[in-house]
């Protein structure tokens, strides 16, 4: 790793060293890092438990178990300078034994995580969030034996790299990752890349991933759930269209609980939620950078008895100061499953989705013109 001194255009080289040499320990800081940062090993990962040990008959304990995007359990073992003979080993006997946990011990395991070392939370609410999904029944955690292993350490000892390419081989999805630690003066960096599969094969796998997703989610479409939202968002936008809105008039109607339309302001849409219990409609600021979210939100709440005059109603502000994202929301509760309530359903969605739309279309396009203004401007943290 280099150090680029753009006023001499010259390299200069950081000072790779070993865990051991820094007094760095894998409890007390490699698995710290990971368990705060775990998109450092390059996808979203909601850790729910560290030194988890909750394995009958054995005081055996697993650095991290983590959930993926799919709602896969992710065992995850650090080492620090060197992997060790037996991690493949080790790692293999976690993966058999969380494979038999429930949707509602997973839950468990994460509610004693967050009471833990998060100052508390709501599991449920959190694994949907994370998982982007409305209700926690939509969706299948842990299934099969599909549990993914990941490994971290500086060195791979061959007996490792074997067997984890023999693994991927028989579609485990086990992964190497190598982390060295670097000095810069009294700075220190560290570096995480990926080593089996590399990122060449990584992208390649992935496509077919994403092949194998959408032939998964063309067999869901049968499901209950699914069909009928396709089928409330399909009222929804013809209702749209007869009124003349023109917010949603290139958006089809798809499974999920929402439907997002764009603002003009870039990675900031609005949506009409449809719950089994709730209506919604949102406004999101979802950019990449949690400081421009909540500056742009903090722009925007300066004018809010404007918007909400023009609205007619109070809405919920949600700064969300512990994510990245800030949200606009109001909402009804509602019978949503019931479809012979559709139709009062429908008129609340398309009437509270144009007052939502005229309401903020003057401040957004303010608050664009203000952000491209002040795009060389450093934002505040």
């Amino acid at each position: 790793m280099f150090q680029v001194n753009r006023s001499e255009n010259r390299l200069k080289k950081l000072e790779e060293k070993r865990f051991g040499d820094l007094n760095l320990r894998e409890r007390e800081h490699l698995q710290e890092w990971l368990a705060n940062q775990p998109d450092a090993l390059g996808e979203d990962l909601l850790i729910i438990q560290k030194e988890f040990d909750g394995f009958a008959d054995t005081r055996e304990r697993l650095d991290l178990l983590a959930l993926d995007k799919d709602g896969q359990l992710v065992v995850i073992e650090n080492k620090l300078d060197d992997s060790g003979r037996d991690v493949a080993w080790q790692a293999l006997k976690y993966a058999a034994y969380v494979s038999s946990l429930t949707k509602a011990q997973i839950v468990d395991i994460y509610q004693q995580y967050l009471d833990r070392h998060a100052s508390g939370g709501n599991a449920v609410q959190l694994i949907c969030e994370f998982l982007e999904v409305e209700e926690l029944s939509e969706v299948v955690l842990n299934p099969g034996n599909s549990q993914r292993l990941m490994f971290i350490a500086a060195k791979f000892r061959k007996e490792v790299t074997a067997t984890v390419l023999w693994l991927r081989e028989s579609q485990v999805d086990a992964r190497c990752f190598k982390v060295v630690p670097y000095l810069f003066g009294d700075e220190l960096f560290v570096d995480i890349q990926p080593v089996i599969p590399t990122p060449e094969a990584a992208d390649f796998m992935i496509g077919m991933a994403e092949k194998e997703t959408e032939a998964r989610g063309a067999q869901g479409e049968q499901k209950s759930r699914h069909k009928l939202r396709r089928a409330y968002w399909e009222a929804v936008l013809d209702a749209l269209k007869e009124a003349g809105d023109t917010l949603y008039q290139n958006i089809n109607a798809g499974k999920d609980h929402w439907l997002s339309a764009g603002s003009g302001l870039r990675s900031c849409p609005y949506a009409l939620i449809f719950g089994k219990t709730e209506l919604r409609v949102e406004f999101s600021f979802g950019r990449a950078s949690a400081a421009e979210n909540k500056w742009l939100f903090d722009r925007l709440m300066e004018k809010k008895d404007q918007i909400e005059a023009e609205f007619g109603n109070e809405i919920q502000w949600l700064r969300l100061d512990d994510k990245k994202a800030s949200r606009l929301q109001f909402s009804t509760p509602c019978e949503g499953y019931d479809k012979e309530r559709w139709p009062e359903y429908v008129d609340w969605h398309v009437e509270h989705i144009q007052k939502w739309e005229n309401a903020l279309r003057g401040p957004l396009a303010e608050l664009n013109q203000a952000l491209k203004m002040n795009e060389s401007v450093k934002l505040p943290d």
